[in-house]
């Protein structure tokens, strides 16, 4: 089930306001999607940005997801296709593929972030020992993804309303 367009209570603690933010960015970007068609969900509007897509896009917060919470908070094993080297960006290279894949794609990863944050502490430092930012803890990653999200969520607003005129705030 995806999660509502409401913020978090004024009154959240800490975790719950985080997830709550993280949450309704998450579902922004899944409405941004809504109705699209898997032909425009695959057009480039900017022509210096091919590989801005709204599918491109899609594919690129499902990998930062498990990038964050997977690789550099758990430790685990750095691939996919945001760690090739060729091509660059290979994690908005995503031709063909339908949206409704990438969109169950994103939300099994969101799921699994979401299982991850709930089990540790905020203040627990990542794992990985091959990168940097796996020196900053979990409350750190989480308002980071925030951010991520957020930001792409405004570009998919933007690639939105230049296929094909939907505009919307939520």
């Amino acid at each position: 089930m995806s999660p509502s367009h409401e913020r978090p209570p004024f009154t959240a603690d800490e975790r719950t306001a985080l997830i709550g933010w993280l949450d309704l960015q998450r579902s922004i970007v899944r409405w941004k999607c809504k109705g699209l068609s898997d032909k425009d969900t695959h057009r480039a509007v900017l022509p210096s940005s091919p590989l801005m897509t709204m599918a491109g896009v899609i594919s690129h917060l499902r990998w930062t997801e498990q990038t964050w919470f997977e690789v550099l908070f758990l430790g685990g094993p750095a691939d996919g296709p945001q760690f090739l080297e060729d091509p660059e960006d290979a994690d908005m290279r995503v031709d063909g593929t339908p949206l409704d894949q990438l969109l169950d794609e994103y939300e099994r990863q969101c799921a699994v972030s979401n299982e991850i944050i709930a089990a540790h502490s905020l203040d627990e430092v990542g794992r990985h020992p091959d990168f940097r930012s796996a020196s900053a803890n979990l409350r750190w990653m989480v308002i980071h993804m925030i951010e991520e999200t957020a930001r792409h969520a405004g570009h998919l607003d933007a690639i939105r309303e230049l296929l094909d005129g939907e505009t919307g705030y939520y």
